[in-house]
């Protein structure tokens, strides 16, 4: 199969969807892979690394998704990549579809087969694909906070982990998932004062004995999310329901009873975001203030950091890309992880969550697969 990597084009993404590492293993596969030119500049990895790894090196995007049949991306495609997909392509990449009608109804229009990294699932009830820019995105999450809280930022201007004889700040991160746990293991780290929030109690048992009493833990309420977030000088959203929007669980009411200059970090802003007053930004113009609350929303957080983040995520998909590659739609008929991560195949809406979220009919694909 021949293999295309068009270069990221989204606002300051930086990531490439397959690193010369990749495409080595592809070839080794027996697969062409077709690089569009610099796309993997933002890693440090030139044409030169590429064509050493048995790339071809193409002039544009245009070529890429003329010639390939399948696509790896990184994020979700732009309106100028959607409208260059075609039925019997296979696309593969972040999507993020439920807060996002009109591409999701670009995909379905162009007829192409979506298979969504964030959908993807392991035997152990995990999100595989999702799990490597989690922990970026959680532990980005903290800096990030940091720095919005500094005054020049916009911030309070405390010092997140405090210094002898002056408290820390206090961090309340709502969601004890992948993101909550790297967000609250890098704010404790540096001193902080950590509140964790969950509504399953089996995680925050877990989650208590990981910390040993370093963060506090507290099962997730209205009154309890109110009163904590009244508290807090950070939060940290990082809730997760996997292809829905996620709930919006702090209220423009509750930026009322914040302290000023307090810091809300939306993890889940690809997903809709969970706060009321959320709204996407970029690495370009990353927050925006409402009601004397900082918001930091970038919807592409571990862009900033590409070289990790490409390798930590090219570690993941790798197997679940060389089985697409090898097998094609096949693969999704054999693996019921990979066809979880299936959200658009043939004009219709593939996962049920997505389909809800969209207000779109689910289209069950076993049939066409089994075909």
């Amino acid at each position: 199969m021949l293999v295309g990597v068009p270069k990221e084009i989204k606002n300051n993404e930086f990531r490439v969807g397959l690193t010369p590492g990749a495409v080595r293993e592809y070839g080794a596969h027996g697969h062409a892979v077709l690089v569009e030119r610099d796309a993997g500049a933002g890693i440090g990895a030139t044409d030169a690394d590429y064509r050493a790894a048995g790339a071809e090196i193409a002039a544009d995007a245009a070529e890429v998704f003329a010639r390939a049949a399948m696509i790896v991306k990184v994020k979700e495609p732009q309106p100028e990549e959607w409208s260059q997909l075609r039925e019997g392509q296979i696309l593969f990449t972040y999507l993020h579809l439920a807060p996002d009608p009109q591409q999701a109804r670009g995909l379905m229009a162009s007829g192409v087969t979506a298979v969504a990294y964030e959908t993807v699932t392991d035997g152990a009830g995990g999100l595989p694909l999702l799990a490597p820019m989690s922990e970026v995105a959680g532990r980005l999450s903290i800096q990030a906070a940091a720095t919005a809280l500094e005054r020049p930022h916009g911030g309070r201007g405390i010092l997140m982990g405090g210094v002898p004889g002056v408290p820390p700040a206090k961090v309340v991160v709502i969601g004890g998932g992948v993101v909550g746990l790297q967000a609250a293991q890098v704010a404790a780290g540096i001193g902080a004062e950590v509140a964790v929030l969950d509504r399953s109690l089996a995680r925050l048992r877990a989650l208590d004995a990981h910390f040993a009493g370093r963060v506090r833990t507290r099962f997730s309420t209205l009154h309890a999310v109110e009163e904590e977030v009244a508290s807090a000088d950070a939060v940290i959203g990082a809730v997760l329901i996997p292809g829905a929007a996620a709930p919006r669980l702090v209220s423009r009411a509750m930026l009322g009873t914040m302290k000023r200059g307090a810091v809300l970090v939306d993890v889940a802003i690809d997903q809709g975001g969970c706060f009321e007053t959320s709204r996407p930004t970029t690495h370009a113009a990353p927050t925006y203030e409402v009601d004397g609350v900082v918001h930091y929303c970038v919807a592409n957080m571990p862009g900033a950091v590409p070289l990790t983040s490409s390798h930590a995520l090219n570690h993941a998909t790798l197997p679940f890309g060389l089985a697409l590659a090898d097998h094609g739609l096949a693969a999704l008929a054999a693996d019921p992880h990979l066809r979880n991560g299936l959200n658009v195949h043939r004009g219709r809406i593939t996962h049920r969550a997505v389909a809800d979220a969209l207000g779109e009919p689910f289209a069950d694909p076993a049939g066409d697969l089994a075909a």
